[in-house]
């Protein structure tokens, strides 16, 4: 049986208080449940009954070593809707101290960011199917830099993204 998509997320954490208000206040997640130790988030948009689960560990805990010293899980992904919403969350995470920085993969324009433990993430627009020209294909091959200003000139601020790829026509 082929998967679809990813269900949800489960994040080990130090403290699921300051977790729960980081993914709340920066990223516009909603909390579905809270309980001693543990929280389960909705995304904004979204239908799912949770998107992503946070389970209190130890404050003391250490930070990850995956991609330095063990192997796990480099970082979540999610897709925005517009690059309007894109430049809306920039200056969030920014202002939240969360922006560690941003690219362009020619068909995905993408922030990255870390939570309160350190754990990284990525927030992405998908260029729809229809628009993707043989510039966007070339640029895939490599990652450069993020110009977020330009990307609204040339597809729209409002264009809904992922059409055709990630969401269904």
């Amino acid at each position: 049986m082929p998967f679809t998509r990813l269900n949800h997320a489960v994040l080990y954490v130090r403290d699921v208080d300051e977790s729960v208000a980081f993914y709340t206040e920066a990223l516009g997640f909603r909390v579905k449940v809270a309980l001693p130790g543990a929280a389960f988030l909705q995304a904004p948009g979204s239908t799912n009954d949770h998107d992503l689960g946070l389970f209190q560990i130890d404050a003391a805990a250490g930070p990850s070593g995956a991609g330095r010293t063990t192997v796990g899980l480099y970082h979540l992904a999610w897709e925005l809707d517009t690059l309007a919403e894109m430049k809306r969350l920039a200056g969030l995470l920014a202002r939240h101290g969360a922006l560690t920085g941003s690219s362009d993969h020619g068909t995905t324009k993408s922030l990255y960011g870390r939570d309160p433990d350190g754990l990284e993430f990525e927030v992405a627009w998908i260029v729809p199917a229809d628009r993707i020209d043989e510039s966007a294909l070339d640029a895939r091959k490599r990652i450069g830099p993020l110009d977020l200003d330009a990307e609204i000139a040339r597809y729209g601020a409002d264009t809904r993204g992922g059409v055709g790829i990630s969401v269904p026509i």
